[in-house]
């Protein structure tokens, strides 16, 4: 059972990048799925969040425009798009399921190892 994060790599300013958040040994749509991400020096951060009835929630309304979250149920699997990237998005993005987006930014049931997005200026 685990969650696995990938996508991340190194973008320019204004460009984009997905991320996934594939997993297995469990049933992804029964959960909320949330992203976080943690940039150096700073404590992790709630960024965008998806419920098990498909309603995104923005934990950060600073990305509200530019990332989208999205769901393959078909691939178990739950995707960042980011858009418009800045530099200040440069950190490493984790996923996390739980019952709920407050459980998932709480505590999180299921993490996912993290990928590193790099934004250069």
């Amino acid at each position: 059972v685990q969650l696995q994060a990938s996508g991340g790599g190194l973008v320019q300013a204004g460009g984009s990048l997905r991320l996934s958040c594939a997993a297995s040994g469990f049933t992804l749509h029964y959960y909320a799925t949330g992203w976080f991400r943690q940039a150096p020096g700073k404590k992790r951060e709630g960024v965008l969040c998806l419920t098990s009835t498909d309603n995104s929630i923005y934990y950060d309304a600073s990305v509200k425009g530019r990332f989208s979250i999205s769901r393959d149920s078909a691939k178990n699997t739950v995707y960042l798009q980011m858009n418009s990237l800045k530099s200040e998005d440069t950190a490493v993005y984790y996923c996390s399921a739980d019952s709920t987006c407050a459980e998932a930014s709480r505590q999180g049931r299921y993490w996912g190892q993290g990928t590193l997005v790099t934004v250069s200026s």
